[in-house]
């Protein structure tokens, strides 16, 4: 665990714990809670404009391109698990290190 944060390797990729917090005044990783990187977005919970949003976040500050930030579960949940493919879970720890 890194920061806090419960990472899993798995054939795929890495997978990421969030924690998302929409409808916020901007977008930005805001730290960690409860074991999961807590992510702010200005979008709604409406219609995926959230997890889209979250996704644009998440591949900005882990320097990741879009394609390879998927929502694996937690669609309509505010505790979600992103897989991050194309990394090791080595560089994903060092990339979160800065919320630590």
């Amino acid at each position: 665990m890194i920061a806090g944060i419960a990472l899993e390797q798995t054939a795929e990729g890495v997978l990421l714990p969030v924690r998302a917090q929409p409808r916020a005044k901007r977008n930005g990783v805001v730290g960690t809670h409860a074991g999961r990187l807590k992510v702010a977005v200005t979008a709604a919970p409406d219609k995926g404009q959230a997890n889209a949003a979250l996704v644009d976040v998440l591949a900005e500050s882990l320097g990741l391109k879009r394609s390879q930030v998927t929502l694996r579960s937690g669609a309509t949940a505010r505790e979600k698990v992103f897989l991050l493919s194309g990394v090791s879970l080595d560089e994903v720890r060092r990339r979160l290190a800065r919320w630590s």
